[in-house]
């Protein structure tokens, strides 16, 4: 189930990143000891980033647990960056594809966006095959600055066509 990010799914949140720290690690860069350490206030500044309207922050959550975080990010004249995590377990199933398709729905519908860009990394082949099946197309090179110093590309989908 997609629900928005909020105050009571954080010691979920936190378990979800722990339990996956070194899966995510292999394809994005790693978050660092600082951002666990930190963990509370970080989420508390997501909440608050999100109430402003510019962003929003989803959890895909079943049986209590986190499956995937999704984010919209730095809304601006109708375009935001999408970016995701799925859990290990939950890899291979189909849960990233779905959600990203649902996401770019709930993207035009609920926060009036016209545009999604997300980056993957070279590495990351999984991500960018959900990108492409969800129907963004390659836009150009990412900086390495952007993906942790990998080498990338950024893709992106209007969401009026559909």
């Amino acid at each position: 189930m997609l629900v928005p990010l909020q105050a009571g799914y954080a010691p979920a949140v936190l378990a979800f990143e722990l339990a996956n720290r070194t899966y995510f690690a292999a394809s994005i860069s790693d978050r660092g000891d600082d951002y666990f350490a930190q963990f509370t206030a970080r989420y508390d500044a997501l909440l608050a980033d999100q109430a402003t309207g510019l962003c929003a922050f989803y959890l895909v959550v079943e049986d209590d647990s986190v499956l995937g975080r999704f984010n919209l990010d730095r809304f601006s004249g109708g375009t935001a960056d999408l970016g995701y995590r799925v859990a290990q377990s939950a890899a291979g199933r189909g849960l990233a594809t779905r959600t990203v398709r649902d996401l770019c729905v709930l993207a035009a519908s609920r926060h009036r966006l016209h545009t999604l860009r997300a980056a993957a990394s070279h590495q990351n082949v999984a991500s960018r095959r959900v990108l492409l099946k969800s129907g963004f197309a390659e836009t150009g090179p990412a900086d390495p600055a952007e993906l942790g110093g990998k080498q990338g590309t950024w893709y992106q989908r209007d969401l009026l066509d559909g």
